[in-house]
């Protein structure tokens, strides 16, 4: 490529390789050096002339502390899995079925006051008389039952086991110390995390910006005791992990009202996001985001006072952070840092309101990815990884830009990778390219802008809960993929939106999801003030996106389903075009699937991909007349138009 530039790009750095971190600086351009979990850097690194990113995870490696304040390890409500009564009394082994590794009964007398038992066959509560909890066997015997009837213990346990590093333990083979995560509800938590936080600050001067992976709380992961069946329940979005005593005593004061074990533990189904959000799980989570941007924003000003720029990562323990809350910006936060598999990830980050936006691209230099192929191990080929992740985000990058990327993990493992390091390179010089067309404006986008209406709206922007790989099942996190690079403007909304008139300035309008679920909007479609409003808007010349109906000036497009490829894609995209007249008519739109493009009118750059492993041709209309571009496989082409 031409008009190569350099910056904008994070190096994981590793002290040991001293010439390898500074030979793959140069290569890739980078002009920040970062460590990662299990890495340090050396003075060598340090003072080699690049800003430095250091990694604070603030909830970990306090151990010394914690096991002389165990109150303060966080916790979460467990279901105990379900056991037959075979007769009139009942002996539950809370743990049973779970990694103990990572859970610990809270013996305690204000969390056993929190403990409910179920009759599950009948879903009626066991009155509390008629159960007693043998501490020593961490037993629950029920006195009465019904013979043949399912019982369960909703019990609070502690979490003596970090997830982020339980799964980095298991996965890279650690024999480190197990660390536990702090909660920082408390007064003594708060303040010896404060002082923590100083004189960290003091104790790395060459530090210029502070990575917070990410505040106090973990998305929830739940592991069970067979390793063929590991992972119990998770949830990228849910809250169950910021439950306490005290936090539950704090939230009746300020509500008014007691939430209890069922109203996490929700009959075993949990809340997943999935699911439509009860007015509980409403008031939980926005009285846990103002107690996480409140201590979160002392901690960032603390960081600013010593001249150091704070970033958040918009992963692991992101729980109440909420980046497209009202309330994130009060953080004071300087970047955001999100971890990409895939296009809509992408958008996710660009979409937030922060100064800098930077992407962390996959794969991480592991020896196994995290979606659990064997990158950098026997049988491997990162290049091509590299080369299929890069496909997915780049068509969403021409669309909204974000300021830098990089990668994360052990440099070394690419010491003996030259076609890895190369395509990097190629990745690197792309991005700032790319950069550069968004810094002289945006894109040519089609006059449409589309709405994406479910139960969580803005909030849940782009996402569902978590990565493709654990929500693949759900349409919408296919349209939300496919969205994501198409030329069309996109927004979220929920049923309240619609009612309070956002609609006004919607030309289309999608719902996905399953009867019932969240993503479909559940009772919402119960209200007649939502049905009117979106019939009113159809009849006036809306879309609701195969079957066809016209009403009024506007159709209704009804799919059984929808599975992200690029023939889908296409698909959408001229069900769009179809509806508003210009299929075949617009601009700036390559004629066939396996491609994409993206025009830059200040820059007068054609932007053209071949997102398929196969050389491709493709034609793009334009003002200037057709143009056509033979691609070589996952190929990015920039043309110069007059």
């Amino acid at each position: 490529m031409t008009n190569k530039l350099k910056g904008s790009f994070t190096l994981p750095g590793e002290s040991g390789y001293e010439d390898l971190t500074l030979k793959m600086a140069e290569k890739w351009g980078a002009d920040v050096i970062r460590d990662s979990d299990g890495t340090q850097l050396s003075p060598e690194i340090l003072e080699a002339g690049y800003d430095i990113y250091s990694t604070v995870c603030i909830i970990r490696d306090h151990n010394d502390w914690i096991r002389k304040h165990p109150s303060n390890m966080q916790q979460t409500f467990l279901q105990s899995m379900p056991k037959i009564a075979e007769g009139d009394f009942l002996s539950i082994h809370l743990l049973d079925g779970y990694f103990t590794q990572q859970f610990e009964v809270n013996q305690s007398k204000e969390s056993v006051e929190l403990w409910q038992v179920f009759d599950r066959t009948t879903n009626m509560e066991v009155p509390k008389r008629l159960w007693n909890y043998e501490k020593e066997l961490d037993h629950v015997v029920i006195k009465t039952t019904e013979p043949f009837h399912e019982y369960t213990v909703n019990f609070l346990a502690y979490r003596k086991w970090e997830e982020i590093n339980m799964y980095n333990h298991v996965t890279n083979n650690w024999t480190s110390e197990h660390l536990i995560p702090v909660d920082p509800r408390s007064d003594e938590a708060q303040e010896y995390l404060y002082k923590w936080m100083d004189n960290w600050c003091k104790e790395h001067p060459l530090t210029n910006v502070v990575r917070f992976t990410s505040m106090f709380y973990n998305f929830v992961w739940i592991w069970g005791s067979d390793e063929r069946n590991r992972n119990l329940y998770t949830d990228w979005g849910s809250y169950d992990f910021t439950v306490s005593p005290l936090a539950l005593e704090q939230f009746k004061k300020q509500y008014g009202y007691e939430l209890t074990s069922e109203d996490f533990i929700n009959k075993g189904s949990n809340h997943p996001t999935h699911m439509p959000p009860t007015k509980k799980l409403l008031d939980y989570m926005d009285f846990t985001n103002q107690f996480v941007v409140s201590y979160g924003k002392k901690l960032v000003d603390l960081v600013h006072s010593y001249g150091k720029k704070a970033y958040v990562f918009y992963d692991d323990s992101w729980i109440g952070v909420e980046p497209y809350s009202k309330r994130f910006e009060e953080f004071g936060f300087d970047g955001l840092i999100k971890c990409v598999f895939n296009g809509y990830e992408a958008r996710l980050c660009a979409g937030a309101k922060a100064n800098t936006h930077e992407l962390r691209l996959h794969p991480y230099l592991f020896p196994t990815g995290l979606g659990g192929a064997p990158t950098f191990s026997e049988g491997g080929d990162p290049a091509r990884d590299a080369a299929v992740y890069w496909n997915r985000v780049r068509r969403a990058l021409l669309r909204e830009p974000v300021d830098r990327i990089g990668l994360g993990g052990y440099l070394h493992l690419v010491e003996d990778q030259p076609e890895f390091n190369d395509y990097i390179e190629k990745v690197a010089d792309e991005f700032r390219l790319i950069k550069s067309f968004h810094a002289e404006g945006k894109p040519y986008t089609l006059p449409y802008k589309v709405a994406v209406l479910h139960s969580w709206g803005h909030l849940r922007s782009w996402t569902l809960s978590g990565h493709f790989h654990e929500t693949y099942m759900h349409d919408l996190i296919h349209i939300n993929e496919a969205l994501a690079g198409l030329p069309v403007d996109v927004k979220f909304i929920n049923f309240d939106d619609v009612i309070d008139g956002a609609l006004d300035d919607v030309d289309i309008l999608i719902n996905a999801g399953r009867a019932g679920d969240a993503w479909s909007g559940g009772d919402n479609w119960e209200d007649d003030r939502v049905i009117s409003l979106i019939f009113r808007w159809a009849g006036e010349g809306g879309l609701p996106t195969i079957s066809i109906h016209d009403f009024g000036k506007g159709k209704g497009i009804y799919l059984s389903s929808f599975q992200v490829n690029n023939e889908n894609t296409r698909l959408l995209l001229n069900l769009m075009l179809y509806a508003k007249g210009d299929l075949g008519k617009a601009l700036y739109l390559t004629d066939t699937a396996d491609t994409e493009c993206a025009y830059y009118p200040n820059a007068k750059r054609l932007v053209v991909m071949n997102e398929t492993d196969r050389d491709a041709e493709t034609s793009i209309k334009t003002s200037d007349g057709d143009i056509h571009v033979a691609l070589k496989p996952f190929e990015t082409q920039i043309h110069e138009l007059s």
